[in-house]
């Protein structure tokens, strides 16, 4: 496997950005451009890497704030669900809501992810999207089969969920996501979140208290 993954946790949220990058090819991915898009460049140039495409789970600030200036640095088309606007439009808003101060633009999408499932290829990277909406109605997780695990932004946390108090979000369709489109796909898969440390399915399905709440 050529395939290797690079996480910076960063912003004020402390959120997790994901470079993926081939190996072989020196191309290479960024999930979730959280911010300070120079050093998101600097690090996959550290591993010889181009970053040829940017997607993002959701369209809250904390997880595509750098997408507009790495765009601009790298040229990589930015993918978001198409639903991703309720999020992105709103993104000056978000700033006042969340720091009282106005956040810039994001990205223009290049492409709009469906409900899917769609497969994503760049190199020897190949993603499968998982529509898990409910802490976001845009929200994507993004499985790796080849090598079992899956970037599940703010829907799965290690012994927590995504929140639920925000406009467009519903804890009922959040965890139908989780139990219909993330635990099913195995207790060996290995869940990179948006925030906090990688954790299993496996680890969740049996001590998440949220999960275990809602499963009786």
């Amino acid at each position: 496997m050529t395939v290797k993954i690079k996480m910076l946790t960063l912003g004020i949220a402390s959120t997790n950005s994901y470079i993926v990058g081939d190996t072989e090819t020196k191309e290479a991915l960024v999930i979730d451009p959280v911010d300070r898009a120079p050093l998101l460049v600097k690090a996959a140039q550290e591993s010889g890497w181009t970053i040829k495409l940017i997607l993002a789970t959701h369209g809250h600030f904390d997880h595509v704030l750098a997408s507009k200036e790495l765009k601009e640095l790298t040229g990589a088309p930015f993918y978001i669900h198409e639903k991703g606007p309720f999020w992105l439009d709103k993104m000056p808003d978000q700033g006042l809501m969340f720091t009282g101060q106005p956040f810039p633009e994001a990205a223009t999408p290049d492409r709009y992810l469906t409900d899917g499932p769609e497969t994503i290829t760049l190199g020897a990277i190949t993603l499968e999207t998982r529509f898990t909406p409910g802490h976001s109605p845009d929200h994507l997780s993004y499985y790796m089969p080849e090598k079992k695990l899956v970037f599940s932004g703010d829907c799965l946390f290690t012994g927590s969920i995504g929140r639920t108090d925000l406009p467009g979000c519903d804890y009922d369709v959040l965890m139908q996501s989780i139990f219909e489109q993330l635990l099913p796909l195995g207790d060996e898969v290995r869940v990179l979140p948006g925030h906090m440390e990688p954790t299993t399915i496996g680890a969740e399905r049996q001590s998440n208290p949220f999960l275990l709440e809602y499963s009786r």
